[in-house]
Order: structure tokens, then sequence, then C-alpha cells
């Protein structure tokens, strides 16, 4: 049995690259993979930015699963670089992610 086995993974921005990646490892660990990404797909499809998503997915999440163990914030509101983005770009990235894990363990 693998530490992931009956786990709930949830990773943001797993539709691709990386983050699809993430996704696939999980499942091959036989944890459960919510997926959240703008691009089209068989995953919740919604913008990290926009607060009312962050609350209907997570409660999707937490509906289905009652419960999330792991949290990949992988979604990049910007398609920037790290070396392309100012300060304040940068802060906000950091902030969509750290609102949805609040979010993730405190549902309004």
């Amino acid at each position: 049995m693998s530490d992931f086995e009956n786990k709930v993974a949830v990773i943001t921005g797993g539709a691709s690259g990386i983050g699809k990646c993430i996704a696939g490892e999980f499942k091959k660990q036989g944890a459960a993979v919510c997926v959240i990404d703008k691009a089209q797909g068989e995953h919740y499809v919604g913008d990290i930015s926009d607060k009312a998503v962050l609350e209907a997915f997570a409660k999707s999440v937490i509906d289905k699963h009652g419960h999330i163990d792991c949290l990949i914030n992988n979604a990049l509101p910007l398609m920037k670089g790290i070396d392309e983005c100012s300060y304040e770009e940068f802060e906000y990235i950091l902030s969509e992610n750290v609102i949805f894990a609040h979010l993730i363990h405190y549902p309004s």
C-alpha cells in the first residue's frame, strides 16, 4: 500500500505541464485527485483568482471527499516567469494560493 492510498490531493493548475504530471503521480499512488484549471477538460474548470470559483471548488471537493490531505498550489494567475514579475505581481500570485489554502480549511 502506498503512502497516498485513500488520500485526497488537490492540484491547482493541474490540467497540463508540471501540474498534470503531479496529478498523474498522485493517481499512480492511489490518491483521489481533484484538479482545478482554467483550461477546458475533465476537471473543475475555473479561475483561481475568482473567490466565488474557489469557494465553489472547495465546497465540491469537501462535499465529495470530506477532507483534503494534500494541496499543491501550482496555478499561476499570471503567466509570467519569476524574473518578469514585479514585486506586486508576485505578491498577488502568492496571495491567490494562500487564499485558496484558507478556503479549504475554513470554507464559508
